[in-house]
């Protein structure tokens, strides 16, 4: 991901430079055909080598480059020469973030207009020209201070390791974040890398969370990298950011679950190849199971499923208390693809379950085995909810890609949309 640098605003032009610069001296036609100038004075040539302007420069109280400077104060330089001008202006810092900036129209002076980030090392070149239109150049490093503003924490997610192609990226915020622009402040400081390059986007599911995907899912056997640039950035009066781990992720095979609600069956497929198509059972009336795109959440060997958990008062003729095997997450309110021996007279024929998908022992521990966090399972002909994008699991990939942009901060064309859902996390359901 590219950064914009920060050109000055109002240089003047290069045309108007150049008309600025032309000759006084006649040139006079050798008997040679060689061309000479009647004065020789190369050093005000267009094409010499650009004379050093820092001596030339005041960068105000960034001028003293053993003391730390206010991060809160604007960047201002000034030309001292009177025969010179400011062209450009680019600040760096050790990170490769830049400032941008105002030029005066005279070229005098410049000035920052956005805040310098905290504890940080920056490299300022400055451009110039003198009034025969020679280019000197001025180079200044300086240092910010850290800044009494709290810091914004960010943690990313998921953990470290390798992931199906369905896995979106996390940020967690410690402090809420509604206004546009600093959305688009933290938003653009969160840098998702992938090899292969791939399009993506973050989206803010609310005030405090984002998540990443691609436009389509992870190419199989990619590597995934992403970190925060935001340490010490100004986000509001108040608060900057905080630092941040690198996070790296693995993608690998394109695993896929597609499981249809009304033919009772589920195809398992690894990177366009069938591997098993399966009998199954899902949730029956009352009880549907959710239509749409689920990625795997976490796999459980064993876990107790309660009615009383999902509300079914114990002793109703819907109670239920079992040792579930082979557990694989599709939800936090407790949809799982699960063992279900209980239920074998009715997969492939059936829908007997309380919303979770229930196929045989053998078949449950071959799709425990083979699928992992990340692989997507899809729901499909059902007569139930359908799968909310976010608060109860990882429903991203049933959002359009437009809509997916509508949440994001850089890409909205009317800022960030409201998120669907709200985060719920209940106890599993059969």
């Amino acid at each position: 991901m590219g950064h914009v640098r920060g050109i000055s605003d109002s240089a003047p032009s290069r045309a108007v430079a150049s008309r600025r610069t032309a000759l006084s001296c006649a040139l006079i036609l050798a008997p040679l055909m060689v061309w000479v100038t009647a004065c020789s004075d190369s050093s005000r040539s267009l094409t010499g080598t650009p004379y050093d302007a820092t001596e030339q420069l005041s960068f105000g109280p960034a001028g003293d480059s053993t003391a730390a400077v206010d991060p809160d104060a604007p960047l201002k330089i000034t030309s001292t020469d009177t025969d010179g001008r400011i062209t450009d202006v680019v600040a760096t810092d050790a990170v490769g973030r830049t400032i941008t900036g105002q030029l005066s129209e005279d070229g005098s002076s410049w000035h920052s207009t956005t805040p310098l980030a905290a504890g940080a090392s920056y490299t300022v070149q400055v451009s110039t020209e003198n009034d025969s239109g020679r280019p000197g150049r001025g180079t200044h490093t300086f240092t910010t201070g850290d800044s009494a503003a709290a810091p914004l924490e960010i943690e990313l997610g998921p953990t470290a390791g390798t992931y199906g192609v369905g896995q979106p990226l996390t940020a967690e915020l410690s402090e809420e974040v509604a206004d546009p622009a600093e959305r688009a402040v933290v938003e653009s400081a969160l840098v998702v890398a992938s090899e292969p390059q791939v399009e993506g986007s973050w989206h803010w599911v609310d005030d405090t969370l984002l998540h990443y995907r691609p436009k389509e899912y992870w190419p199989a056997g990619s590597s995934v990298t992403v970190r925060s640039e935001l340490a010490g950035l100004h986000i509001r009066d108040g608060l900057r950011g905080g630092a941040a781990q690198e996070l790296q992720l693995s993608i690998g095979d394109r695993v896929e679950a597609l499981a249809d609600i009304s033919g009772h069956w589920m195809t398992v497929s690894r990177n366009g190849e069938v591997l098993r198509t399966i009998p199954i059972t899902t949730g029956k009336e009352g009880f549907a199971t959710r239509d749409g795109k689920k990625v795997v959440l976490g796999q459980e060997r064993n876990v107790r499923m309660t009615g009383t958990s999902i509300g079914i008062p114990a002793g109703s003729s819907e109670s239920y208390d079992l040792d579930v095997s082979w557990a694989t997450r599709l939800t936090w309110s407790g949809e799982y693809v699960h063992a279900a021996p209980w239920s074998v007279g009715s997969q492939g024929s059936a829908n007997v379950s309380h919303g979770c998908t229930g196929m045989s022992d053998a078949n449950a521990q071959w799709f425990f085995e083979t699928v992992r966090p990340g692989d997507i399972v899809e729901h499909i002909n059902g007569f139930g909810e359908d799968m909310a994008p976010f608060g109860n699991g990882f429903g991203d990939w049933n959002l359009s890609w437009e809509a997916w942009l509508a949440g994001s901060a850089l890409h909205a064309p009317d800022g960030p949309a409201e998120a669907a859902g709200s985060p719920s996390r209940l106890a599993p359901a059969l």
